[in-house]
């Protein structure tokens, strides 16, 4: 049996080009929650944020093994570029549209599909954390932690942990980076 996932995209720009951010909301195949994906992306267009989003959720397909992805957005023009009925003309976007298209061709099974912005909300809602710099788990001061040292690689906008977590799924985790080769 194929492995499939579905993810709502969507992003933004406040004044396009403005301060961009995108949100992905990953879901099985069953509608339960996988993962949240947001990352603010500086001074872009909007049309530049959709396309993060659209990598986004390519690339934690990819990272996670599923073969299928359903994508579900409401950038009317992102659904038409993908599915060949327009051609991509802007230089700032052929870059994010080619490796969108490489990373679908390693899947078995690909659709996008365009839905109102009603039913995108929850991508929306991260497209706007992004953009407003907060994160998309707040961390509350008072939490009981244990400390875990994990090496990860960045790429693609998320962390990849070079060995497996034993980690309950959806756990909420902070953060400390630490490049390699500095002294902090």
């Amino acid at each position: 049996m194929m492995k499939r996932c579905i993810a709502y995209i969507d992003g933004g720009s406040r004044g396009n080009p403005g301060v961009a951010g995108y949100g992905v909301a990953i879901q099985a195949e069953d509608g339960e929650p996988l993962a949240s994906l947001s990352e603010g992306l500086g001074t872009r267009t909007n049309n530049f944020a959709e396309y993060s989003a659209l990598v986004a959720a390519l690339e934690y397909g990819q990272a996670h093994g599923y073969e299928g992805m359903r994508i579900f957005a409401d950038s009317e023009l992102l659904v038409r570029q993908i599915n060949g009925l327009y051609k991509v003309k802007s230089v700032d976007l052929k870059p994010l549209y080619d490796h969108a298209q490489g990373l679908i061709s390693r899947l078995r099974s690909f659709s996008i599909q365009h839905v109102p912005r009603e039913q995108n909300r929850e991508a929306d809602r991260l497209a706007n954390l992004a953009m407003d710099g907060a994160s998309v788990s707040p961390v509350s001061k008072t939490l009981s932690s244990s400390v875990t040292v994990v090496a990860a690689v960045y790429r693609g906008g998320c962390f990849h942990p070079l060995e497996a977590l034993d980690l309950p799924e959806n756990s909420r985790c902070s953060l400390t980076v630490r490049q390699e080769g500095t002294d902090e």
